[in-house]
């Protein structure tokens, strides 16, 4: 009975220093794994990011790009088609995807609020800015 139990606590520890030595080689290996997938989707996004902005200026975009203005989220553009020539014909949200790229719930839920007429118009009236007066010898 008592070497049973030596032999199974031997074998325990034998089973954890193997365990943690494989632990040991393959930490370095999982985690340089995980750095490269992070830079490979950071230089993605950022890939994104520049050809987003340059999408007005690209054949495909079908409105004059000095109508366009950039919003970046929760959607890419807005167009103010016509109003570089005086003569606003509509407003148009755009979001640029490419691949099998698809539209994030906040984008559908913009896209959603769009088609359902959801969309209004404020002013927001703000007070003049107040001037501070100084006396002239304060200004030499």
């Amino acid at each position: 009975m008592l070497s049973t139990v030596l032999l199974l606590a031997i074998g325990v520890m034998t089973g954890a220093v193997i365990a943690l030595l494989w632990v040991a080689t393959m930490k370095p290996r999982y985690t340089q794994q995980v750095r490269r997938t992070a830079v490979e989707q950071s230089k993605a996004v950022t890939r994104g990011q520049i050809y987003e902005q340059l999408v007005p200026y690209l054949p495909e975009f079908e409105f004059n790009p000095k109508d366009a203005q950039f919003l970046g989220k929760p959607v890419d553009f807005v167009v103010f088609d016509g109003l570089d020539e005086g003569d606003l014909r509509r407003i148009v949200f755009v979001e640029v995807k490419t691949g099998v790229a698809t539209l994030t719930t906040r984008e559908r839920r913009v896209r959603d609020a769009i088609r359902e007429g959801r969309v209004e118009w404020t002013e927001i009236r703000m007070p003049a800015p107040l001037v501070a007066v100084t006396s002239p010898r304060h200004l030499s």
